[in-house]
């Protein structure tokens, strides 16, 4: 279940573009959790709102930053009944927006993977069970495996968001998370819907590197893509049904068109059917309770 922590205190505050979500402060978050605990979900990906951005996105790897703050917290409370995985992403954390470290208009690649390592080192001394690197960025796998075992974190394992389109169907997390560019897009290092081929070839580049899980995202109009990778790999496979997928149920619902339950419960069948062993999901809870 994606949880969305946000700088400050006494904060519990919906998402305008995800109903019943919300963005919770490292001290309120235990609401969100408590209520997942109930329905029967324990694991969790953690995203984070810095209170200032910069150009470094500092905030992403600081001992203070809100993600540590939020992990500490979550921990000194919960201890192993919680499993909690977190992203590791530049652009959330930078004043542009963008998943790395610019050069001009670009992204650096081979200086981002520095800064990508350092937040995972980061989290991990933080209390991490798991790192889940989205930023799509080559031979960051290789980069984090190898900080991490340097830092005595030989075991910590890693979700690899190994085949992730640069997709329009992330709108609502880019207004949960304030991580809209602030200029040009993401299809320099995000991957083009056309091409299913680069899918395998980015699994299978991941799965060398190291990774312990890889990632399809989108889920539901990528079945096709879950299935051919799950079908190349040894290892797990995750499903990502994003924020655009949960959003137009839920508005669908609203407006009477849809039957909410039904449509959730089959397109969740949907992406296991696929061949995904792992679905992440803003439905987690209430699929949880699903018969």
């Amino acid at each position: 279940y994606p949880l969305f922590l946000r700088a400050g205190s006494n904060i519990k505050a919906e998402i305008s573009a995800l109903p019943d979500q919300y963005n919770y402060s490292p001290d309120m978050v235990f609401d969100g959790i408590e209520q997942a605990l109930k329905a029967g979900v324990n694991k969790f990906l953690l995203f984070g709102l810095p209170a200032e951005k910069d150009p470094l996105g500092s905030d992403a790897y600081s001992p203070d930053g809100i993600i540590q703050q939020g992990l500490l917290a979550i921990k000194d409370r919960y201890g192993d009944s919680v499993y909690l995985i977190t992203d590791i992403c530049l652009c959330e954390y930078t004043s542009h927006g963008h998943c790395g470290i610019l050069d001009g208009h670009y992204v650096h690649n081979d200086q981002t993977l520095e800064y990508l390592a350092k937040i995972a080192v980061s989290h991990a001394q933080a209390g991490a069970d798991m790192v889940a690197p989205s930023d799509m960025m080559d031979g960051r796998v290789a980069a984090i495996r190898q900080a991490l075992d340097e830092h005595g974190f030989i075991n910590m394992p890693i979700m690899s968001y190994a085949v992730k389109y640069a997709s329009a169907f992330y709108g609502p997390f880019r207004v949960a998370a304030a991580s809209a560019p602030s200029f040009g897009d993401r299809k320099t290092y995000q991957m083009d819907c056309h091409n299913v081929k680069e899918a395998l070839k980015e699994a299978k580049l991941d799965e060398q590197e190291g990774a312990d899980i890889v990632m399809v995202k989108p889920a539901l109009a990528y079945l096709d893509v879950i299935k051919a990778v799950a079908a190349h790999t040894n290892l797990p496979v995750a499903a990502y049904s994003v924020s655009g997928e949960y959003a137009m149920i839920k508005a669908a619902a609203k407006a009477g068109l849809i039957d909410e339950y039904g449509v959730m419960c089959e397109s969740a069948v949907a992406v296991f059917r696929a061949g995904a062993d792992i679905l992440i999901s803003y439905y987690a809870k209430e699929l949880a309770q699903a018969m």
